[in-house]
């Protein structure tokens, strides 16, 4: 894929290295000719949520409006799924297909989102794809640091003026940073919710621990029914409980600590944020504005769409996360659980754990309590610029409160 674009239109430019930088997810920023604006664009040295909603989405987000606290602005949210499911999805390729359909009508130039790496199919390579067939090529789940960003100037020598970009909330809110320097036409921000993330390598050691053939795992998805699911290149599928995941062999800085103090799950700063966790079995959209709306209208009949729903209570799940992340002391969530009773716990959970939105709503909130108790160990003097106030509220039910000199 390296040099000029192949017959599918996917094209892979060479980018520079990466600045050295601490707390940083290698957005792609610095690897750009002025590495200098991750100063200003990066989400983990001074973030302005509230203002960047109010300039991306004509709004912050509304406490008072259901939901807004924990998934940030949105006009509506629905849980849809494509009438034809895609061959290589990871759920039924929503994500892909706009940026198919952006192709398609000619509404961009090109397409800023990830492909496999020849050479292994979990690690992401950054791609700009211009033609809509090249979007197969990049269906499917990618586990690794990619430099996403790097790409808009390689675009820009292009003449490319009119740019999709699908990314992970880190990449976005830098985007976005810089979305006015751009000088585009048009710019549609398709986003995917990220709560963790680690590098390929590490990727690899968890497959291992799953499979004594890790190499023949093609899919793995962590679904919102409390299972990850597999599936392997001979056509076999299996499911594990998350209870029964291999979490105690994984080293602890298996999460990179950029990810484990992440404020933005749900990708608020995307036009469309296309996602899984309140969906059910399905995906789960939050169309957030106006371009928003335009791009699932995209989809026309394709798409199947219906409410979302919920069920079960998220406060007991939350408050024992809380507890095992402070007992960790820095490490990934101690299990704090006999063997015995793991299997029955794992059966139990999808029955009558948090359900739907119930679901998404626990994960935002433990993700904040893990923000705050991380930074709190590991960076205490940035806690006043990286926690944003819509963040202690959520963890304030919880009872965990500013200490002092830790909020503005």
């Amino acid at each position: 894929m390296d040099g000029e674009a192949n017959d599918t239109g996917v094209w892979a430019p060479a980018m520079g290295e990466a600045a050295p930088r601490g707390l940083c997810t290698d957005c792609g920023i610095s690897r750009t000719a002025e590495p200098k604006r991750c100063g200003t664009a990066c989400q983990f040295i001074k973030p302005d949520y509230a203002g960047m909603e109010a300039l991306v989405h004509g709004r912050a987000r509304d406490p008072a409006r259901p939901d807004e606290l924990w998934f940030g602005p949105f006009r509506r949210m629905v849980r849809a799924s494509l009438a034809s499911p895609k061959p290589g999805a990871q759920w039924t390729g929503i994500t892909t297909r706009i940026a198919e359909r952006l192709l398609e009508t000619g509404a961009v130039d090109a397409v800023l989102t990830m492909a496999p790496d020849p050479q292994d199919k979990w690690r992401p390579v950054p791609v700009i794809v211009t033609k809509a067939e090249g979007m197969a090529f990049c269906r499917g789940m990618r586990m690794g640091y990619a430099p996403l960003l790097a790409l808009l100037e390689p675009a820009k020598a292009k003449g490319y003026r009119r740019l999709a970009v699908v990314s992970i909330p880190c990449q976005v809110y830098a985007l976005r940073r810089i979305e006015a320097e751009l000088d585009l036409e048009r710019l549609y921000v398709i986003g995917t919710p990220c709560s963790d993330n680690t590098t390929t390598e590490r990727f690899h050691q968890f497959l291992a621990l799953l499979s004594d053939r890790p190499e023949t795992i093609t899919y793995l998805e962590f679904r919102a029914d409390y299972y990850v699911e597999l599936r392997f290149a001979d056509g076999r599928k299996k499911e594990v409980p998350f209870l029964l995941l291999p979490i105690s062999k994984l080293p602890p800085d298996f999460f990179p600590m950029t990810c484990r103090t992440c404020v933005d799950y749900t990708n608020v700063l995307a036009d469309i944020t296309v996602g899984y966790m309140g969906g059910q079995g399905e995906q789960w959209l939050l169309v957030r504005n106006e371009k928003g709306e335009e791009l699932l209208s995209l989809l026309g009949d394709e798409v199947r769409l219906s409410a979302p729903g919920t069920g079960g209570k998220r406060a007991g799940p939350v408050k024992g996360f809380l507890e095992n992340t402070r007992l960790a002391a820095g490490g990934l969530p101690l299990r704090q659980m006999p063997d015995w009773l793991r299997p029955i716990v794992g059966w139990l959970m999808p029955k009558v754990g948090p359900k739907g939105l119930e679901f998404a709503r626990a994960r935002v909130e433990m993700k904040a309590i893990e923000t705050v108790l991380h930074l709190r160990r590991a960076f205490p003097a940035r806690m006043k610029t990286m926690i944003p106030p819509h963040v202690w509220t959520l963890v304030a039910q919880y009872g965990v409160t500013p200490e002092k000199g830790e909020r503005e």
